[in-house]
């Protein structure tokens, strides 16, 4: 992975980025569960939750789950 940088320091134009830094806050089981899975694999809870994104069907994952969420709340 390349490393991440920021805009301001690096004097890149955000939009042109090669890559941005994601925090999230998960709670502890959770954290659990994803290291057991990633130690599993010889991988860090990091590269494991990246490359369970870039699965080449999490587009179209994500996009039922929103369909099916936006259907539960009547969002049209």
């Amino acid at each position: 992975m390349r490393k991440a940088t920021h805009p301001a320091r690096s004097g890149s134009n955000p939009d042109r980025m090669g890559s941005t830094v994601l925090s999230l806050r998960i709670d502890g089981e959770l954290h659990d569960r994803l290291r057991r899975r990633a130690a599993k694999r010889g991988m860090s809870v990091q590269d494991y939750v990246l490359r369970t994104l870039i699965r080449d069907d999490f587009d179209e994952r994500f996009e039922a789950s929103v369909d099916e969420t936006e259907k539960f709340y009547g969002v049209n």
